[in-house]
């Protein structure tokens, strides 16, 4: 099967799904009733059975999973063209998704030279810069709903982009490991455990302390 028809077969695919599920928003009373609002706890639980398929399930269960995903994104989509004031479709979202990978990869689309990973990030971080100029921290856009942890993982970086540096706890040995440092997490939560303390609840109050350093440092003259 040639490359063309293989994409046509895509196109058609996506197609149909976009069709099944507007017919679903259109007829089915459970989801004439559904608003983005509601769709938000779903998205979340198909989003992590997407990782539980990554990392411990089989090629099947990855295209179920990706497929209950996509469906997340043909709902909202459909949600949204029913909007009296500011309409989308999902026509719409995959126009924008487009343009925006094509300003990121330019060098595949244009003519920019990337030999590295390293100088294909410097490209994307700086068609990102352009795109998001009105953001006034780079803490903007970084959403506050993610798990602490992974919010932790993704302000510690914004956090060294300006020069902010977070200090190593005196209480815990440094992993050399991943293993290791999965250990040490553990273990952390097992102290917060007996103590009564709550491991989330912590990490974000000290998330909140550390945005407040970021954006003293991006303030001070």
């Amino acid at each position: 099967m040639s490359a063309q028809t293989e994409n046509a077969r895509g196109q058609d695919a996506l197609r149909a799904a976009a069709e099944t599920m507007r017919a679903v928003r259109e007829e089915c009373v459970w989801s004439q009733r559904i608003t983005h609002r509601d769709l938000v706890p779903y998205l979340i639980e198909e989003s992590h059975e997407v990782i539980d398929a990554v990392e411990s399930g089989t090629r099947a269960d990855l295209q179920e999973e990706l497929g209950d995903l996509l469906w997340q994104v043909l709902f909202h989509s459909a949600i949204a063209a029913q909007d009296p004031d500011d309409p989308f479709d999902i026509d719409d979202v995959a126009r924008t998704l487009t343009e925006k990978m094509v300003r990121r990869h330019p060098h595949v689309f244009a003519d920019a030279v990337a030999r590295t990973p390293e100088e294909v990030l410097v490209h994307w971080n700086a068609a990102k810069a352009a795109e998001k100029r009105t953001r006034s921290s780079v803490l903007d856009g970084v959403p506050r709903g993610m798990p602490a942890l992974a919010l932790a993982q993704k302000l510690v970086g914004r956090a060294a982009g300006a020069g902010v540096e977070v200090p190593a706890s005196a209480a815990t040995d440094a992993p050399t490991t991943e293993a290791e440092l999965g250990a040490a997490l553990l273990a952390l939560v097992e102290r917060a455990r007996e103590r009564g303390w709550d491991a989330e609840r912590a990490l974000r109050e000290r998330l909140r302390a550390m945005e407040a350093d970021v954006r003293a440092a991006e303030s001070a003259p």
